[in-house]
């Protein structure tokens, strides 16, 4: 019987939580190991770090990972790049490459951690510094393993700065010691960024949007995870699958509540149900914190999602929720969208979160 629990969520996963995606990786590796750079799109949670992380370690090169949704501006861009640099390459070695920087960053070392602290002054002159630091890290990848640089949540680019796109694609555009890779959770930006003909992001690297994991390949996996733990581990993989529609981290996560609490006196469904009242109950509060922030007409297709309506952008739906026009639902969509509440596979529109869509129906059923 295993002894320690087989499915692991909320944060960067490696073997043996890693799930498949074989194709994948070795699409990421091979585009790594040329001169070429990689734009990677998905919906948030579905593994597109884990997926990464698994990859430049595989390639066993320096590498720095920077989540932009962190970023404040680009003083902050530059800050945060450096002391990431300052973690992976030697101290006297980056000293030297320091001196020629235009203004000079302040560093202060925890004495405890060895963690180095940067900042720069003053702020007005940030993107001479921005610069300067992109510069380091190709003189550092001329006289060594060429690094691969990480910028997650790329389509913030534009909040860090106004027009800092364009001022970045000027910056590196003559690199050939890096390689860049590109992560973004919001399809119509990313595409707005990498596929639009006035962008100066414009075909910048190789586009992949990364997909759900293949059913048959998420069902064994579970299958196995559930050996030796619970009876009826096909039907217990089938009835998950069936209700987080392979989104890979509601799925690890309904798999891991319902190993930890698994009762072979009660049935498969009895199983299911229990770890998903569960799970329910926990994000009760922020549930209803998320609810109360939407306004009347997202708030009527939310239900109708959670409802797993079909035909959303249809007159018939407008009436039966008492929107004015099919226009309005579409607008609702981006805007649900935008913030990540609601994703779109090929056929239709769904909520991202099961937990959520179960905990409007429940509520309204009450």
């Amino acid at each position: 019987m295993k002894k320690t629990n087989p499915f692991k969520f909320g944060s960067v996963v490696d073997e043996p939580y890693f799930t498949n995606r074989v194709e994948e990786l070795k699409q990421i590796k091979s585009l790594l190991q040329s001169k070429n750079h990689l734009i990677l799109i998905s919906p948030r949670r579905y593994g597109k770090t884990s997926l990464m992380m698994k990859a430049v370690n595989q390639l066993d090169r320096p590498y720095v990972f920077l989540d932009l949704q962190l970023v404040t501006d680009i003083s902050d861009f530059a800050s945060q790049l450096l002391k990431r640099i300052y973690r992976i390459y030697p101290f006297e070695r980056l000293k030297q490459l320091i001196k020629s920087f235009r203004i000079v960053p302040v560093l202060n070392v925890n004495p405890l951690t060895s963690e180095v602290d940067v900042s720069f002054q003053p702020a007005a002159s940030a993107l001479p510094v921005l610069e300067d630091v992109f510069n380091l890290i190709e003189k550092l990848g001329k006289n060594s393993k060429r690094p691969i640089l990480i910028l997650d949540e790329f389509q913030d680019i534009n909040r860090i700065g106004n027009g800092l796109d364009r001022k970045l694609r000027a910056i590196i555009q003559h690199h050939k010691y890096i390689n860049y890779t590109f992560l973004g959770s919001l399809e119509s930006m990313m595409r707005e960024i990498f596929e639009k003909k006035k962008s100066p992001f414009y075909h910048f690297g190789q586009l992949m949007y990364l997909k759900k994991i293949p059913y048959d390949d998420f069902y064994e996996y579970l299958k196995n995870g559930f050996s030796g733990r619970c009876s009826h581990t096909g039907a217990i993989s089938k009835n998950i699958l069936d209700f987080t529609h392979s989104h890979p981290y509601y799925t690890q996560q309904l798999a891991f509540t319902i190993w930890d609490n698994c009762d072979n006196s009660l049935t498969t469904e009895e199983n299911i149900e229990a770890a998903i009242h569960r799970l329910i109950q926990i994000h009760d509060m922020d549930y209803e914190r998320l609810w109360q922030t939407q306004n009347q007409t997202d708030k009527k297709v939310l239900i109708g999602l959670s409802r797993h309506e079909q035909n959303i952008l249809t007159e018939t739906f407008a009436r039966k929720y008492g929107i004015r026009a099919t226009s309005t639902v579409f607008s609702s969509l981006k805007r649900l969208m935008k913030h990540g509440y609601v994703i779109k596979n090929k056929t239709a529109y769904e909520l991202d979160d099961p937990f959520f869509a179960e905990w409007i129906k429940r509520k309204r059923e009450a």
